[in-house]
């Protein structure tokens, strides 16, 4: 979720996309009441919002000092925790205003979507050109893939060897792993195109029609982002209570956590090990049945998220139909009633198929081993396809001139 652990990104988008998950399923629920039609609804319920991430900011941020993500406090002293807390609520701050400025319309898309594509657009650009040398028993390499491969032929006697260690190396980014995330690039790219068109024509215009196109994407990224929310909320109280009270059986069971020497944890037992993907292909043989409940996890978990959030967002097969209405407009050949029948055979199963169609491809972007994270891949994709249209868009309508 655009973190960066040790940075000033520790908490990443976390915040604001757990207050938004609430915010919506409370709104879609009754739980609340808005009126999204009415402009002081709307303010209220986007005020209500930023605030509730910023409470979700500082509550996250006292929960990974007084763990001890940092050191213990006696070791740390109580200043330098204080003013860790306040730096990572102030860059949680900055991140809503930023995120604010651009739903304002000072850009394009949300600032959720360019946080999260940013961090991982630079992941894979530093994953592939990286300076950086590492130690290894073989000699010093770089950890860069495409320059780790230029470094190995120059300097390997042995060129199919040199070949070998840089499309295979499992200590550090390879060019198979390069080659995963460009092939589930290209596969999310080509899903993006299927489409149902439904004719549709004006009541109020004579011989005015057009087609509503129903995506298989129809929730884009959405079920990705809450499973991802969801999962990255369980890590952290799971990571947090393992710290402090690792001897509890409810925490053991909710997850066993090992640290490594980059400075970052695996799960390695309990829940947060058996919804997180197997490294490789050995771990799948070794394990199976982690295997197997992953897969059913994502699969079921952004097919439900999909489902549910066409009920939340207001783009159910009712809201649809409401809102062609409102236009007036209607689908070829129905009335109100048959129209929102119609759209039900389509609008449902296209939410629940296409999440599950981003779930599976999430993992098999994990199971190739693609460089970050088969979700962070297909955030990357769908949000940059996002952008892509949007820019079409605004270029089409503008005239084709862009001056820059």
């Amino acid at each position: 979720m655009a973190s960066n652990r040790g940075t000033l990104m520790e908490l990443g988008i976390s915040p604001i996309v757990t207050s938004s998950m609430i915010m919506q399923l409370l709104a879609g629920s009754k739980i609340i009441d808005v009126d999204q039609s009415l402009k002081e609804d709307r303010a209220l319920f986007q005020g209500a919002q930023k605030l509730f991430g910023m409470l979700i900011t500082i509550g996250e941020a006292v929960a990974y000092v007084v763990s001890g993500m940092y050191g213990n406090i006696s070791d740390i002293g109580a200043v330098t925790a204080i003013l860790i807390i306040v730096q990572l609520f102030l860059a949680g701050v900055i991140v809503i205003i930023l995120d604010e400025f651009l739903q304002k319309g000072y850009g394009l898309g949300s600032g959720i979507s360019l946080f999260i594509a940013t961090n991982i657009c630079e992941n894979i650009v530093w994953r592939a050109f990286s300076p950086t040398t590492i130690t290894t028993s073989r000699g010093m390499e770089f950890e860069g893939a495409i320059i780790a491969l230029f470094h190995l032929l120059i300097t390997r006697t042995n060129k199919i060897q040199a070949l070998k260690e840089a499309f295979y190396r499992s200590n550090a980014p390879n060019i198979m792993s390069l080659l995963a995330t460009v092939f589930i690039f290209l596969i999310v790219i080509y899903f993006q195109g299927f489409k149902v068109d439904l004719s549709i024509r004006s009541s109020k215009v004579r011989g005015h029609q057009g087609t509503y196109p129903i995506k298989l994407f129809y929730t884009s990224n959405i079920p990705i982002i809450l499973q991802t929310a969801l999962v990255s909320n369980l890590y952290f109280f799971s990571q947090i209570l393992y710290k402090r009270y690792r001897t509890f059986t409810l925490v053991w069971l909710l997850g066993q956590w090992q640290d490594l020497d980059q400075g970052y944890s695996i799960p390695v037992g309990g829940l947060a090990y058996y919804i997180s993907p197997p490294r490789e292909f050995g771990d799948i043989v070794a394990d199976p049945i982690h295997a197997i409940v992953y897969v059913v996890f994502v699969l079921s978990s952004c097919a439900l998220f999909s489902k549910t959030w066409i009920e939340v967002s207001g783009s159910s097969a009712r809201d649809v139909a409401k809102q062609l209405r409102d236009q007036q407009m209607f689908l070829e050949g129905h009335r109100y009633e048959s129209m929102v029948k119609t759209l039900n055979r389509y609008i449902p199963n296209a939410a629940a198929f296409g999440g599950m169609c981003i779930g599976a491809l999430t993992i098999v972007a994990d199971l190739l081993g693609a460089i970050g994270s088969g979700t962070g891949i297909l955030l990357a994709v769908t949000i940059i396809y996002q952008y892509f249209e949007a820019f079409y868009k605004e270029k089409q309508e503008s005239g084709g001139v862009f001056l820059f």
